[in-house]
């Protein structure tokens, strides 16, 4: 069984990542969705909130894709969350140049801690590539409309944390 680990922030879930989700179910038989903690980011929603909002939306995936999705948080190396969910890809969607280099970066280091866990990068769809989720909470925060970048249950979300 191919088994792919898509980790993020997901604060919160946008169009953008059920893009590289949906393009990654293509690739797996099971793709795990990791959920980083990541209190360094300060999250705008709770890890319980964010993997509500992704187990809802990945629901309708599943069944869409045939591929079984699975939501799993965590807060230790993003390597060590492959081995424990049994993934031998990590995925990873790429935006703009400035992406590569973070991620450039990463999968050196983590090749340098397991080899045997590849990295595969998914470009973003073109209408997609400005899509941020800090920027998409930004615009919520100020009063904007961001049906454009997230479903109208992230949407209600987020209008409902900035009332």
């Amino acid at each position: 069984m191919r088994i792919g680990l898509y980790p993020g922030t997901f604060d919160p879930l946008t169009l953008g990542h059920i893009d590289i989700i949906t393009r990654a179910c293509a690739l797996v038989d099971r793709l795990v969705i990791g959920v980083a903690i990541n209190r360094d980011k300060g999250p705008l929603f709770t890890l319980e909130e964010r993997v509500a909002m992704i187990e809802a939306e990945c629901t309708v995936l599943s069944d869409k894709t045939g591929t079984e999705i699975v939501v799993h948080p965590f807060d230790n190396l993003l390597i060590d969350c492959a081995g424990d969910v049994g993934a031998s890809m990590i995925v990873r969607g790429l935006r703009a140049v400035a992406d590569f280099e973070y991620e450039f970066q990463m999968v050196g280091m983590n090749r340098a801690l397991d080899s045997s866990i590849e990295t595969v990068f998914l470009m973003a769809d073109a209408r997609r590539q400005a899509i941020a989720s800090k920027l998409v909470k930004e615009i919520a925060r100020l009063g904007g409309d961001v049906s454009s970048f997230v479903t109208p249950a992230v949407r209600d979300r987020l209008v409902a944390r900035f009332a």
